[in-house]
């Protein structure tokens, strides 16, 4: 295996390649580039943990993923509207796809709110069931004891006293 050093200018060019609003491909860079699959790979993660948005399913911005979604609305967050329109025209986007993004984000916390609301109801009538069922396999449970106490004691009495058959007469 041969070990190649790439110039970081290179590899800075490459990226913007995999970047919007181009979103090449791995397999396109690397046939294009003559970079193995695994270099681009490797580079597209270590750009994503830099914080680079570097889409990689999809080349429609309204099916990235949740995370390169909020990447973006964090870096244009502080931006002014002249701003916002330069950058959505450098990436292949919409200002209206990043409102949307936006509300979609402020909003997550409602949705959250609201199923752990809808959990906690859950929980609490399993509770309620769980106790239901519980009082009546005690109640059942006193039951079969007492018809075993009469049982046994049927069967001392039989013991005692014998059978009676009225087969004598």
């Amino acid at each position: 295996m041969i070990n190649v050093r790439y110039p970081a200018e290179r590899k800075e060019a490459i990226l913007k390649k995999m970047a919007p609003p181009m979103s090449m491909t791995i397999p396109e860079l690397a046939e294009q580039e003559g970079i193995t699959v695994t270099t681009l790979y490797n580079w597209r993660k270590q750009a994503r943990a830099r914080g680079q948005v570097l889409p990689s399913r999809s080349t429609q911005p309204d099916q990235w993923t949740s995370q390169e979604k909020f990447q973006i609305v964090l870096e244009t967050a502080p931006m002014n509207e002249a701003e916002l329109s330069a950058y959505c025209r450098e990436r292949g986007l919409y200002p209206e796809q990043v409102e949307a993004w936006r509300d979609a984000c402020m909003n997550a916390n409602e949705d959250a709110a609201a199923q752990a609301k809808q959990l906690r109801q859950a929980r609490k009538a399993e509770q309620k069931r769980l106790r239901q069922l519980e009082r009546e396999l005690r109640r059942k449970d006193k039951a079969l004891a007492e018809t075993a106490a009469l049982l046994a004691l049927s069967k001392k009495a039989e013991a005692i006293w014998g059978t009676t058959n009225d087969e004598d007469d």
